[in-house]
Formats: C-alpha cells, sequence, structure tokens
C-alpha cells in the first residue's frame, strides 16, 4: 500500500537531533510528522530523543502524540525519571536504549536494569535495547540478551573515525547477536546505503543495504569472514541486486533480526535507495524539497 518494498518498511529511526544533523528539536519534531505523513511515511520509525531533552519535548506535541524512542545515557539509574517524564507526554514510547555505564560489569548491570524496570510499572512491554559496548563485555552482554526479551544496539559510528568498528568487528557483532537469537538495531555512521568513504572526514561508513545483507547472510550460517566481506562491499549495483533477490521470507527473517537503524537524515537514505532503483520514484517525489523526475 505505502509503495516501498517490505525491507524497507520501518527500517529507519527518526534521529534528526543528534549528531551530526543537530536540528533543533523545535524543528525536528514537526519535520518527523512531516515525513511520517509522506507517501514514504511507512520507512519513518520512531523519533529518537536523549532522556535529558524530555522536558523540552511536551509544548510541540498535539493531541496526535509521536512514537518515541527514549535513549538512556546515564544507564538504568535514569530509567525510574524517563517514566515519570513520559507518563506526562502524549507519546507513544517504543522502546528505551539503556547504555553500559563504563566500567559496570554485565552481572552488575543486569541487575540495575532489571531493579530500574521493576520499578517502572509505566514501562511494561516496552522493547529495552542495550548498546553494547566495544568492548571485552561483549560476549557476556550477549548471553545474557539472549531468552531475556531485550534487544541488542550496536553503535556503528559517531564523529570520529575510532567510533567506526571495522568490518571485521562488526562482523563478529552480527555473528554473535544472530547467534543468539537477539534482535538489533544499529546507530550512527550510516549515512548511506552502501559501504562507502566518506569525501569530507575520510571515514569509513558503513552501509544500511550492507547490514541488511550480513544478518541475511548470518542467518544462512555465514562464516564471521563472510559477513565481513559482505560489510566490506562498495559495489552498489551488486548490493542493490542481492537486496532485490531476497525474497518475502528472507527479507521477513532478516529485518526480524536487524530491526532498524538510526539516521539523523531521513531524506538521505530515501535518495540512496531511489538511485539504486530499490524504491518507486513516485514514492520519494513526495519528500519535501525534492521535485518530481529529480
Amino acid at each position: 500500500m505505502s509503495g516501498l518494498p517490505a525491507f524497507a518498511v520501518g527500517l529507519c529511526d527518526d534521529a534528526a537531533v543528534f549528531p551530526p544533523g543537530l536540528t533543533p528539536l523545535p524543528e525536528a519534531v514537526p519535520a518527523h510528522l512531516r515525513h511520517r505523513a509522506c507517501a514514504y511515511g511507512a520507512m519513518v520509525g520512531p523519533f529518537v530523543l536523549a532522556a535529558p531533552a524530555l522536558g523540552e519535548l511536551g509544548p510541540l506535541l498535539g493531541p496526535g502524540g509521536l512514537d518515541l524512542v527514549v535513549t538512556v545515557p546515564g544507564g538504568p539509574e535514569q530509567i525510574p525519571e524517563v517514566a515519570r517524564a513520559v507518563e506526562a507526554l502524549p507519546v507513544n514510547l517504543r522502546g528505551l536504549e539503556v547504555v553500559v555505564p563504563a566500567g559496570a560489569a554485565p552481572a552488575e548491570f543486569f541487575a540495575a536494569l532489571d531493579r530500574a524496570c521493576a520499578g517502572a510499572p509505566r514501562l511494561s512491554g516496552v522493547p529495552v535495547f542495550v548498546e553494547v559496548p566495544r568492548d571485552g563485555r561483549r560476549t557476556e552482554i550477549v548471553s545474557r540478551l539472549a531468552g531475556s526479551g531485550r534487544r541488542a544496539k550496536f553503535r556503528t559510528g559517531g564523529v570520529t573515525a575510532e567510533l567506526y568498528p571495522d568490518e571485521a568487528e562488526l562482523a563478529a557483532a552480527i555473528r554473535a547477536v544472530v547467534d543468539a537469537g537477539v534482535p538489533f538495531k544499529a546507530t550512527a555512521g550510516l549515512h548511506h546505503a552502501i559501504r562507502n568513504t566518506d569525501p569530507e572526514t575520510g571515514f569509513e561508513q558503513h552501509g544500511f543495504l550492507n547490514l541488511l545483507l550480513a544478518a541475511d547472510a548470518a542467518l544462512g550460517g555465514g562464516a564471521e569472514s563472510e559477513l565481513a566481506a559482505i560489510l566490506a562491499e562498495r559495489d552498489g549495483a551488486a548490493v542493490a541486486a542481492r537486496v532485490a533477490a531476497l525474497g518475502e521470507e528472507r527479507v521477513a527473517a532478516a529485518r526480524s533480526r536487524f530491526l532498524s537503524f538510526g539516521t539523523c537524515s531521513i531524506t538521505d537514505p530515501l535518495t540512496d535507495l531511489l538511485n539504486l532503483g530499490l524504491i518507486p520514484d513516485g514514492v520519494a517525489g513526495a519528500m519535501p524539497g525534492r521535485q518530481e523526475g529529480n
């Protein structure tokens, strides 16, 4: 009905207020609602906001409310404060993304997370994503997520080069969560559909379609080396052809693992998918600031 292929539905969480976009909240909220109302709106997932900014959100919302994901940079101890703030807002809370504090042992973190969630009944049933740190705690954290109903979040970039995991590291992380049956999302650095070198910064950036294909390969039993090769692939036509050939069942399975990615721009992923021939031109033609045929 939306004209979008199944792989693209709900793929992009709107993280416009985060770097490098840093769109002011009073601009980002109405822009999000406009995106959701467009023909490609089914591609756009919840609006993402950090817990400390929740107090600024209320005056910007109308009676229709907002689908919202809240990042919790302070760790589990910040969750009761989030629950109180959300209670007063006309929002549909679609997820919490909780950071594992530096130095916190996995057992300590999950005990604190259990306590915080038990003390916040308002958050019952809300998906909880744990931001998996890029250190020796990853294996135990993924193991503890398995069977818990909680999900993983991977940080795939940032404002400095060292914040980008290379393809081998990211392949190992994807292999680990798929083996454990843990759904995941990704955030930061996924500015384009295909693996690329940013011309302004020189950073090696992952492509969100590469991640989708890596999740598919992991479900098919692919080794880490195969996943790493997929993540490193820069041939847009080849990647697009593989995505287009996945078929309904494989798309559904891959998206049940790779749930979404956070992006500070909705139009950039949409434009990439249009240029790769993966979405109908008529759908993208409704993009703000774009004229048909551009």
